[in-house]
């Protein structure tokens, strides 16, 4: 059985929304990841459920992405006097709110405003509940996302940096950025930190192990093998979250938001440049309901 620091809980969430951490104890309440802006009263009545009457006082972001800072604006507004810390390297856009630099707008995901009052910094620790964790960077799935780390109970918060088979997809290789070495430096820091316990952004808890580590050096050693692969399986996981999102819609419509949804043509253009990017787009959908995760009824596409 999987241990835990004393007054954590994790609450996972499935795929739209990034799992969430809930630490309380002698010295404060607090939740690392809010998960995606259509479950936020979700998100504020687990937390309530946990907490009960105590106040939450802190909210952490492991990174930017819609899936784990969507409900911000739910807690801020539930806690009046709840701080947000988040990493530095995109602060300046939360402050000025700027949803494409953040990839909200260019992924065609929402997040709605939500306002900071301090930076995880990494090289630091932040004591949440009663235990301190170590604030680690890891670049590559986000070049500015971090990972905690409790050393007494080695359990570590890796979010997208690694899962049970595998990581994140690794963005910036979809923009043009070389990010893969990003990647795999920052499994060689998870390897030395020598977790026990790793409570992941998605997917259950699970035993850290050799054999762990190797999945995901074999996944980077074929991505970086094919970029190519790796921008396919990116494309395809942008559409299913959104079919996470709406559950089914109309095809046209489906069709239509991805083609007014930039970082599709973004991804096309960079690595498949000689397709049109409406055949394109309706091969990424065929291979998503070859692979079981999405079917096509009539005029509708529907989740799996």
């Amino acid at each position: 059985m999987l241990n835990l620091p004393t007054g954590v809980q994790v609450i996972e969430r499935g795929w739209l929304s990034a799992n969430m951490v809930i630490a309380s104890g002698r010295h404060n309440t607090a939740v690392v990841d809010s998960g995606y802006c259509s479950h936020a009263e979700q998100t504020v009545n687990v937390v309530h459920g946990v907490l009960n009457d105590a106040p939450l006082d802190l909210l952490l972001n492991t990174h930017l992405h819609s899936d784990h800072c969507g409900g911000n604006f739910a807690l801020q507004a539930t806690y009046k006097n709840l701080k947000t810390l988040i990493p530095p390297g995109h602060a300046p856009y939360v402050t000025d709110w700027d949803p494409v630099v953040l990839t909200h707008t260019p992924t065609g995901q929402l997040c709605p405003r939500f306002h900071y009052q301090g930076l995880l910094i990494p090289g630091t620790e932040i004591l949440l509940g009663d235990q301190p964790w170590q604030i680690h960077a890891a670049t590559g799935h986000d070049p500015h996302s971090v990972i905690l780390f409790e050393a007494k109970s080695r359990t570590l918060i890796s979010a997208d940096a690694l899962w049970e088979n595998g990581f994140g997809v690794v963005f910036p290789e979809l923009e043009g950025q070389g990010a893969f070495a990003e990647v795999g430096e920052t499994l060689s820091l998870i390897k030395q930190l020598d977790p026990i316990t790793v409570i992941p952004g998605h997917g259950r808890l699970f035993a850290y192990s050799d054999q762990v580590l190797q999945r995901a050096q074999q996944r980077l050693a074929a991505f970086t093998e094919s970029p190519t692969k790796h921008a396919r399986h990116g494309a395809k996981v942008l559409l299913k979250f959104k079919l996470l999102e709406v559950q089914k819609q109309a095809y046209t419509e489906f069709k239509s938001w991805a083609l007014t949804t930039s970082y599709f043509e973004l991804v096309r253009s960079q690595f498949f440049g000689v397709a049109n990017l409406s055949d394109w787009i309706d091969q990424m959908i065929i291979e998503l309901i070859h692979s079981g995760v999405a079917k096509r009824d009539g005029e509708t596409i529907l989740n799996v």
